[in-house]
């Protein structure tokens, strides 16, 4: 059933008063591990300094860490990292069913791999998205020229889910900013609302950002006989906030949201991460980063202690501390001297021991240390190396299982049915076809090697 743009609206305020403490929470890890993604309670400035809270660069540096480590493990730009194959085991034994699904494979690779589709580069933010925030959130969808697959990270602070009766996302709220230009171009001049198409007609303004709402959500009333949006599972709106006014109404055949959460709690419908698991250890680190630098600062450049001779120190008897400074009247007449650093008994290495111990319960939260136990042993014989990376895939056995039902398997799935629908995969073998055409996917990336092993 249709929803009126009254109600998307109002369900879009509920699902933001909902989300407070989430923003809340996401806006404190933001502000100190990625200053760059700081975009939950209010908008910033092209080009605003947002790095005024990180005095330590570790937490920052182990998000770069994990993303390119899950990245490597999960979907690696140099490798196929998965197949597909029949859900009938006799029929993956036919020559001709199994060259077809290798060359289907191929051809997915292909459609990632092309310079407009943007895959890797997208799918590499929403890694950074977990590690920071524990959701991310892929938009995949079809080019305007019908060729092809593009891939679009959307920022977790402008998307709003429900979860159906399986806990799994099924519905997106997404706010995202336009320009009157593009949204002319995305729709047509007939299409926009007042506001809108004013300022595609006034030269100060056609440039102008204005606020839409894009809402997926399951049709419930499909036709599958037909062949319009209605005949679709799922039902798509494109609102534009500041008129309130319908600009689009549409459909998808697939979820193009792919919603993805590090780890879940059974009460909860966002994901949390591990940079929230350590939030307080993060914050230490700052601190105890700011307290070794003022201490440094102390001892390189301490405060003088100086005799109150009520001479010393002004006029011509001025303290010089500047390289090769001349001070007259430091020392009385038997040599002693008047001016002496405060010594604070300060003891860094306390100090960068303590920064050490935070340090290393941020690289474990965010798995630096678990993918060094191939690296720091070069010298282990082949026996050890197996054992270790096997505990390396049984360790990260919760995280890939995760992504795979949430993320990569609805992608492959999304994927295979846009390039199907455009022709660009091979006719499908007769007795495949004759069985439905089921298939199943098997993933072959480092991190599923490393659990056979």
């Amino acid at each position: 059933m249709a929803k009126s743009v009254e109600d998307c609206l109002r369900r879009l305020a509920e699902l933001e008063d909902r989300r407070g403490n989430w923003d809340l929470h996401w806006q404190e890890v933001a502000e100190r591990i990625w200053p760059a993604a700081d975009e939950f309670q209010t908008a910033r400035s092209v080009g605003e300094k947002r790095s005024t809270k990180i005095f330590d660069a570790t937490a920052a540096l182990a998000l770069e860490k994990f993303a390119a480590a899950m990245e490597s493990m999960l979907t690696p730009r140099a490798q196929k990292w998965h197949t597909l194959r029949s859900t009938n085991e006799d029929l993956n034994r036919d020559p001709e069913v199994k060259g077809w699904f290798e060359e289907v494979t191929r051809i997915m690779f292909q459609a990632r791999n092309a310079p407009q589709a943007g895959y890797y580069s997208q799918v590499h933010e929403g890694y950074k998205s977990l590690g920071a925030f524990g959701n991310a959130c892929l938009f995949v969808d079809e080019p305007s020229s019908g060729r092809g697959v593009t891939y679009v990270q959307c920022h977790v602070g402008s998307v709003y889910i429900e979860l159906n009766p399986a806990r799994r996302v099924d519905t997106v709220y997404r706010k995202y900013s336009m320009s009157a230009k593009a949204a002319e171009q995305e729709w047509g001049l007939d299409r926009l609302p007042a506001k809108i198409s004013q300022a595609v007609h006034s030269p100060t303004d056609l440039y102008k950002q204005f606020e839409f709402l894009h809402v997926v959500t399951p049709r419930t009333d499909y036709d599958q006989e037909r062949k319009d949006s209605e005949g679709m599972p799922f039902i798509s709106y494109h609102i534009g906030i500041e008129d309130k006014a319908m600009i689009d109404e549409g459909g998808y055949m697939e979820m193009p949201y792919l919603y993805s959460r590090y780890t879940v709690n059974p009460t909860e419908m966002y994901g949390r991460s591990p940079a929230m698991l350590v939030l307080p250890a993060i914050k230490m680190a700052q601190e105890m980063q700011k307290t070794f630098i003022r201490s440094g600062h102390k001892i390189v450049d301490p405060p003088l202690l100086l005799h109150d001779d009520g001479v010393l120190g002004t006029g011509s008897k001025q303290v010089r501390l500047t390289p090769g400074g001349l001070n007259y009247g430091g020392v009385d007449a038997q040599g002693r001297p008047l001016i002496v650093p405060l010594q604070t008994g300060a003891r860094l290495d306390i100090t960068e021991g303590m920064l050490e111990k935070e340090r290393q319960v941020i690289n474990d939260a965010f798995l630096v240390t678990l993918f060094r136990i191939l690296v720091d042993q070069p010298q282990m014989t082949a026996t050890e190396a197996l054992i270790r990376a096997q505990e390396k895939g049984q360790l990260l056995a919760p995280t890939v299982g995760r992504q795979q039902s949430e993320m990569l398997g609805p992608l492959i799935h999304r994927e295979f049915s846009i390039l199907t629908r455009q022709g660009y995969l091979p006719a499908m073998p007769q007795v495949l076809a004759e069985a439905e055409g089921e298939y199943e996917i098997g993933y072959e990336s480092p991190s599923v090697r490393f659990q056979r092993s």
